[in-house]
């Protein structure tokens, strides 16, 4: 009864919290009954992670920039444009694909940086700076796509980025063993994170839930991350994409958390003058996070290119139009070219 009484209160406390997971259960549950179960097929939710990837890399950054009380309206395009120059460094140029990821990357820094120059240095609202930025880069998109409409991409270890899955040991029960592996090792990981952050909360005598519901909260999430392994072994495995959406979260996550840093930028979002009173150099800070946002951006960008294996001029032009291309196939993920005269 008294577990009971607890769960109420903590449901009730923290409703805004779990309104969107309850929200994304009833989707999943009313998808699932439409499709007759096959919303949640095995190569349904690989491609539904698939076409997610690239967006979840972008918040990832631009979550940042919200947190210091900033926006970004160029992402999108920035994502696009840098998308298309690494298709042209590919294709036309012939670099090769391992100087040309670092390279993109270095390029979206620097003009992240230009950003947070305008916005720290001179003082120019985040929202005009980005949203001429926004402008810039379409410009620019339009302009390195202007004498066929697409680039097509025809690298194969570029492709394999956003198409091709981390290699199977070996199956069983023609389930991918090394997606179960990391699956499990996923699961231990959350399992001494949460239970490191408990322990450190009763040190400093943090109030704390009660440990058998505690317990259940690590059983419910063990078990959501165990069933979507399980779902994806039963399909190619992980693809390279969601592995490198889940290094950016937990490079994040621990950059967030575990660093003063991390924690400079929280002060700064809470309040830029009484952070900067404290000696936090808030200049510094906006440069760092708008460099961060446009590096995630090209890293975006790169995951799009390779997973439509071609730059269009219509990347970064809205939402579903950077998650899917005009012409994407959802099951593999690939276009069909098209040429704009």
């Amino acid at each position: 009864m008294k577990l009971l009484t607890e769960a109420k209160t903590l449901i009730s406390e923290n409703i805004r919290d779990y309104g969107m997971y309850i929200a994304l259960l009833f989707i999943i549950l009313t998808f699932t009954f439409l499709t007759d179960g096959l919303f949640l097929s095995s190569r349904n939710i690989s491609n539904l992670l698939d076409s997610a990837g690239y967006i979840a890399v972008l918040a990832v950054g631009v979550m940042l920039v919200i947190v210091i009380r900033h926006i970004d309206l160029s992402i999108g395009y920035l994502a696009g444009f840098l998308g298309a120059i690494a298709a042209i460094l590919l294709m036309r140029m012939e670099l090769s694909v391992y100087l040309t990821i670092p390279m993109i990357l270095l390029l979206g820094t620097v003009f992240g940086l230009i950003t947070g120059f305008l916005v720290a240095q001179i003082g120019i609202p985040a929202f005009v700076a980005t949203l001429a930025g926004m402008l810039i880069f379409r410009g620019a998109l339009l302009l390195v796509t202007e004498k066929t409409g697409t680039i097509i991409v025809q690298d194969d270890a570029f492709n394999a980025i956003g198409n091709g899955f981390i290699p199977s040991i070996i199956e069983v029960n023609g389930l991918h063993l090394l997606t179960l592996i990391v699956g499990a090792a996923g699961i231990l990981f959350y399992i001494y994170g949460a239970v490191s952050m408990r322990r450190n909360k009763i040190n400093y005598q943090f109030e704390v839930i009660s440990k058998p519901i505690f317990v259940m909260q690590l059983v419910f999430v063990s078990a959501i991350i165990a069933y979507i392994t399980w779902i994806l072994a039963g399909y190619r495995g992980f693809s390279w994409t969601m592995v490198i959406m889940l290094a950016v979260v937990a490079v994040y996550h621990f950059f967030t958390t575990k660093t003063v840093l991390g924690r400079h930028i929280y002060a700064v979002g809470s309040n830029p003058e009484a952070a900067h009173l404290s000696g936090i150099n808030v200049k510094k800070i906006t440069f760092i996070v708008f460099g961060s946002m446009a590096m995630l951006a090209a890293l975006s960008g790169i995951l799009f290119t390779s997973r439509l294996q071609s730059a269009t001029t219509t990347a970064g032009t809205s939402q579903r139009g950077f998650l899917f291309g005009q012409h994407a196939y959802p099951e593999h993920g690939h276009r069909i070219p098209v040429s704009t005269p």
